[in-house]
Formats: structure tokens, C-alpha cells, sequence
């Protein structure tokens, strides 16, 4: 594998890259470029391959082709992978990557004040409502001032309230810090509000582009296989469980009916 830096046109850069995880070839011939401060949403069905490309990406995989990095990378990785339940303050855990640089404390506030997490340095991390943590985490990969920021699946156990802001909190980043973003997402919805770029990701690159040239029923065409279902007004996910798709719509068939009884009494 070759991994690049300094290259003048584009931020990052993948050429041929194709992954081989034991005997199964999980990611095959993926070539795409993305441009400095711009917000790019990978979507993609479970098992598409998604994380294995970031992996790739950041090099902590073996990998087949070329990654061109032009800067600096932040990381935050699946939430699922923190051990909250290690007894450790947020204070402690946003600054494990300066944890050497003598002004820490200064650098640490300063970050939980740009994302809203002011005054929380001596709160346990495991008593961190998901959103918080979200956030905390966010500032552990921002602390080293990276020129890119790298997310896979950031908005996981987070209610729709909490994603809005979330995303919201990643375009004032870009705009004001001229960070580059990639972002591993199933929502769908938000992908296409919030983000400059969609790439879709199922083992092979199907689309890359920018959201305002693609559409919703762009993604039923590629994605057709899996059921898309509409949680509200314009806002779609990928479900990959039929079981799921079946819960949801008897959630929703339960609401209509609670309604109307509610209606006729």
C-alpha cells in the first residue's frame, strides 16, 4: 500500500484502493478525490464496507492502491468502541492526545467551550448522556487542531434532536475552521441537508457527488435491495433489517390507531 501527503490539489485523494479481509474482498477498485473544507456523508447498507474505508484511509489497515493525505487527521471513531465505564473525567479524556503539552487545561476548555460542553471537565465520562459524550469525543479529535476530520457513524444512539445539532456543529467547524470532513452516516436525511457531498459506498464507490445533483430516489435506484422508509417530512434512513422495517411500521400503525381512538372517545 502507499500512503501520500502534500499533495496540492486535493485534501484527500484514494486511487484503486481495494481491501481483502481474510478471503473476503470487502472493498474493491475505489477511486475518489475531496476538496479542502468541504463536508462529504459516505452512506452505504451494513456490511457496505464503510468503516473498512476509513480504516483504510487512516492506514490502520492493509490495504491495496494509493491514500493521499494533505494535512492533519482528527479521528472519532464508533462510540460503541469507547469504554465509558472507565473512571475517567472528560477533562482527562479530551486531552489523552496533548496529554504531554504543559497548557493543556487551557486548550481542553477552550475546545469544551466550542462544542458546548463548558464547565463539564470534572464530570465522569460514563455519566455523559449520549449527545454529551457525542461531543466529547468530537473535541478529543479536534484538540490537535486537524486540517481533517474523520467520523464514522458519530451520531449512533443519538435522538434526532441531537443529530440536527450535531451536524449543525460540524458546518460552524467547517466554516470557521476550514476543516475538511468525512462522515460515515446512515441518516440519509441529514446527509443530504447538511452535507456539501454524498459518496455511496457498497463495496464498490456506486455514487460520489454533490447532494444538491442527487436525490433521494438516486439512492432507492442504488440502494433499491434495502427498505427506505420516511421517519418525517423529507427525512429518510436505510433500514437493513426487514424486521426493523415491520417494527417501525407497526410503531407508526399503533400511533394512527392510539389517534383514533384518542379522536373517537
Amino acid at each position: 500500500m502507499e500512503q501520500v501527503r502534500n499533495s496540492k490539489e486535493k485534501i484527500i485523494a484514494v486511487k484503486d484502493l481495494s481491501v481483502t479481509l481474510g478471503e473476503v474482498e470487502v472493498l474493491k477498485d475505489i477511486s475518489f478525490e475531496i476538496s479542502k473544507s468541504s463536508f462529504t456523508g459516505i452512506i452505504g447498507p451494513n456490511g457496505a464496507g464503510k468503516s473498512t474505508l476509513i480504516k483504510a484511509i487512516l492506514g490502520f489497515i492493509d490495504y491495496e492502491g494509493m491514500v493521499v493525505l494533505d494535512g492533519t487527521v482528527g479521528y472519532v471513531p464508533q462510540l460503541s468502541s469507547f469504554n465509558r465505564e472507565f473512571p475517567m473525567n472528560v477533562y482527562d479524556f479530551v486531552r489523552l492526545p496533548i496529554r504531554r503539552e504543559k497548557n493543556w487545561k487551557e486548550k481542553v476548555d477552550s475546545i469544551l467551550n466550542e462544542v458546548g460542553l463548558e464547565g463539564f471537565g470534572i464530570k465522569l465520562v460514563g455519566k455523559l448522556s449520549g449527545g454529551e459524550f457525542q461531543r466529547a469525543a468530537l473535541a478529543r479529535a479536534l484538540i490537535s487542531k486537524p486540517d481533517i476530520l474523520i467520523l464514522d457513524e458519530p451520531e449512533a444512539g443519538v435522538d434526532q434532536m441531537g443529530k440536527a445539532k450535531f451536524y449543525d456543529l460540524l458546518n460552524s467547524l467547517k466554516q470557521e475552521e476550514n476543516i475538511t470532513i468525512l462522515m460515515v452516516s446512515h441518516d440519509i436525511g441529514l446527509i443530504f441537508e447538511k452535507c456539501d457531498n454524498v459518496m455511496c459506498l457498497n463495496k464498490t464507490l456506486h455514487c460520489h457527488g454533490p447532494t444538491e445533483s442527487m436525490s433521494i430516489e438516486d439512492i432507492k435506484k442504488t440502494f433499491g435491495e434495502f427498505d427506505i422508509w420516511i421517519r418525517s417530512d423529507d427525512h429518510y434512513e436505510v433500514e437493513h433489517e426487514h424486521h426493523e422495517h415491520q417494527t417501525h411500521s407497526e410503531a407508526r400503525n399503533d400511533r394512527k390507531q392510539r389517534d383514533t381512538n384518542g379522536h373517537n372517545k
